[in-house]
């Protein structure tokens, strides 16, 4: 028979615990409490306390600040676990000198320092910069797509929200309505005590909806048409990602390319990307000092920056500060000799019908200037170099005869009551005048073979921020409400991203 080690329950064991001895040297809890206790200004933080002469004592906000960075460092971000592992875990004790906050402390604490933590962010900069881990040479601007603490179904134009309001009225009338018809019948109360709950929330929904629309302005775009609101957070936005809509904020960043050091992050609640260069050109400046350097920061500089930034107000203002920009356009790929072919090796959409035909389905030859459509017909030149805007187009049509009597006559035109006959522009040049201009000209150098080889470094540079960030720590959502909060939110998690590296790279000098 199997013996076993006797195990007794009844039996207490002291275990002496040593809180400065917990925190190892080499360890980033050792590298964060040097950074806060010796090397960050804490008087943006301090400020917010006013309770020197009367009220109960605060939280010191060294201690507060140690105890969040080393949970984001661990990718939590809940205020009630943080709360959890300062009683649990003897780490979080020792970093907290077992204070112990509540998670109110906590939320509040992060919610409400929001200015503080950007001055904390430039504070973090500047270190690196001290530590020799910004070669300034090189530095990458792209954006991460992160949710929100709110929900996608309660978004959408003022008259959307409203036909949803009067659709929840409407549902409510009908189970009134029924109701009526049930007591007549005397049915099981059960189900109608259900109903009622129902009714309830559906009238504590619609008040909401109504209660925003009667308080909240109709939200515009860039070009001052209407754009969804949020009835939860009304400052964030719907966007695209490659894991489908999501309602959140991009967070943008600018990185370095020496240690992939963060040198300025900014939340934007909106989806397009092609105006926010600028601002974070200007941030990159302020971080680093600028006003107090005898040379502009980005004279000897390279900016890289993906198709999303492509603008030619963005070029503009690359050409006037004089700065080297590399920000590749929408068909830079389809440019590229190593992506020739790569639309065959795209997925079949199998389940989505073609609907209408493209240019590729069109037999076109430039050189014998003919074009057969996808029946077979010839189309006739209309006109060999049409000018639209600032492109040249050759221009091919269909005769009447061949469109009116063509069975794909449906997939062919945007209507088939259309009278006249399909027509398709095939691009072949640019005016004098585009040739000349910015967008031209940032082709031309993005296509030569230093522009690509500089540009093809802008993966490598920005992009492993977000994987250490979204996979590596674990943080994939934002926690918060608001811009103002949730960019204060964003600067903390490149905050923790910038410590890692000064705690890898950097040393320290012990205080």
């Amino acid at each position: 028979m199997a013996r076993f080690k006797d195990t007794n329950y009844d039996q207490v064991k002291m275990i002496p615990v040593s809180f400065d001895r917990q925190i190892l040297p080499d360890s980033f809890e050792f590298t964060l409490s040097q950074l806060i206790d010796h090397y960050i200004d804490l008087s943006p933080f301090e400020a917010r306390f006013t309770n020197s002469s009367n009220g109960r004592p605060a939280y010191n906000p060294a201690i507060l600040l140690k105890i969040i960075i080393l949970a984001y460092s661990k990718g939590i971000t809940s205020s009630r676990k943080i709360e959890q592992l300062c009683r649990d875990n003897i780490l979080f004790m020792a970093i907290s000198a077992d204070s112990q906050p509540h998670f109110t402390t906590l939320a509040d604490f992060i919610s409400s320092s929001h200015e503080a933590i950007a001055d904390l962010f430039q504070q973090v900069v500047l270190i690196c910069d001290d530590l020799d881990l910004i070669g300034r040479e090189m530095f990458a601007i792209d954006g991460c797509k992160m949710p929100s603490n709110a929900s996608k179904e309660w978004s959408g134009k003022k008259a959307d929200l409203e036909k949803k309001r009067q659709k929840i009225d409407r549902a409510v009338r009908y189970i009134l309505k029924k109701h009526k018809e049930t007591d007549q019948r005397n049915l099981d109360e059960t189900l109608i005590d259900r109903e009622k709950e129902q009714i309830r929330k559906l009238r504590k929904a619609s008040r909401k909806i109504q209660r925003f629309l009667n308080e909240s302005e109709e939200r515009t775009g860039a070009g001052g048409r209407p754009v969804q609101s949020n009835i939860t957070d009304n400052e964030s936005a719907k966007m695209k990602t490659s894991h489908g809509v999501i309602q959140g904020y991009v967070g943008v960043s600018a990185v370095d390319s020496e240690y992939q050091v963060v040198l300025e992050a900014e939340a934007y609640g909106q989806g397009q990307e092609h105006d926010l260069l600028k601002p974070m050109v200007e941030g990159v400046r302020k971080a680093l000092k600028e006003e107090e350097q005898e040379e502009p920061t980005l004279k000897n500089t390279k900016v890289l920056a993906d198709s999303g930034y492509f603008s030619e107000t963005t070029l503009k203002y690359l050409s006037d500060e004089e700065i080297d920009g590399y920000i590749a356009d929408p068909g830079f790929r389809s440019r590229d000799p190593k992506f020739r072919e790569y639309k065959k090796h795209k997925p079949e959409q199998r389940l989505k019908p073609k609907e209408r035909f493209t240019q590729d389905d069109f037999k076109v030859s430039l050189k014998k200037e003919s074009c057969r459509c996808p029946a077979g017909h010839v189309m006739w030149l209309k006109a060999k170099e049409a000018k639209i805007g600032h492109h040249l187009f050759m221009q091919f049509q269909a005769y009447e005869k061949d469109c009116n009597s063509c069975t794909l006559r449906k997939r062919c035109l945007k209507n088939e009551r259309q009278k006249t006959a399909r027509q398709i522009n095939i691009k072949v040049g640019v005016t004098e005048e585009r040739k000349d201009g910015l967008i031209e000209q940032m082709k031309r150098k993005i296509d030569s073979e230093q522009g690509r080889s500089i540009y093809c470094q802008r993966l490598g540079i920005v992009e492993p921020v977000f994987g250490h960030i979204g996979s590596a720590i674990g943080i994939k959502r934002f926690s918060l409400r608001g811009r103002k909060k949730v960019n204060g939110q964003w600067k903390l998690f490149n905050l923790l991203h910038n410590m890692l590296k000064i705690h890898r790279y950097g040393e320290l000098c012990e205080g």
